[in-house]
């Protein structure tokens, strides 16, 4: 397998390639609109056809290079069961399974910084969490029909439950980490570790965070799979 992590310095978001090697199919998840030539040259520099987009969730804080890579390479749009995108191929349940060669990508249900959202483990290694579990942190839940609860219980039900080795790739990073483990996260994140269900709930509930910069023009764009043409009158 080959696995790279990808960076947009605008919006500290991750992108991840994924590919198998015999077959040279690829996967990106989260795909950024203004990385989309990056990611092509990235993928024709490595022989690799793009087989599929894959969205851990609705982003608010970017707008997906995903409907562009279609548009350009003809690949699958892939996003989370119940999210509000009728412009994807498909959409993932937790417990599907996609796989291309050796690769297997297994959603996992992750809701509560968004209603609709999943982490993908990728060959039973390599946990993609998106803006659910961060190094050190977690994402946010006060929008896009979040909900701390549920938060809670996708990690500590969903994510904390896989072997402590398993590592986690998020979906942002704003302090310059690249990758943690799942026991890492169960000893030292700080938004959850030593806090009941209740705790964190206040927790988040109290954060006061503005709100990301393009969520106006990322939101409605991301329902169309990146499309920006498309105005409301």
């Amino acid at each position: 397998m080959l696995f790279r992590q990808l960076f947009d310095p605008e919006t500290s978001t991750y992108t991840y390639l994924i590919a198998d090697l015999e077959t040279k199919t690829a996967a990106l998840v989260d795909p950024v609109l203004e990385q989309v030539e990056r990611d092509q040259k990235l993928l024709t520099e490595l022989d690799l056809t793009l087989g599929y987009c894959l969205e851990t969730h609705i982003h608010a804080d970017h707008i997906t290079g995903a409907g562009k890579l279609r548009e350009k390479i003809g690949c699958e749009n892939i996003v989370p069961f119940g999210a509000n995108a009728t412009c994807a191929n498909k959409k993932m349940q937790p417990g599907d399974v996609l796989q291309f060669g050796s690769v297997v990508i297994e959603a996992i249900a992750t809701p509560g910084h968004t209603d609709s959202h999943l982490a993908y483990l990728v060959n039973k290694t390599h946990l993609l969490t998106g803006d659910s579990l961060l190094i050190r942190g977690c994402g946010r839940t006060d929008f896009q029909s979040g909900s701390a609860a549920a938060l809670y219980d996708s990690i500590t039900k969903n994510l904390w439950t896989l072997p402590e080795t398993t590592l986690v790739y998020p979906g942002h990073d704003y302090h310059g980490q690249t990758v943690s483990t799942i026991g890492e996260e169960k000893r030292f994140n700080l938004r959850l570790v030593g806090r009941s269900r209740s705790e964190f709930i206040e927790l988040m509930g109290n954060l006061n965070l503005p709100n990301p910069q393009k969520i106006m023009e990322a939101v409605p764009a991301n329902q169309r799979c990146g499309d920006v043409a498309i105005t409301s009158s």
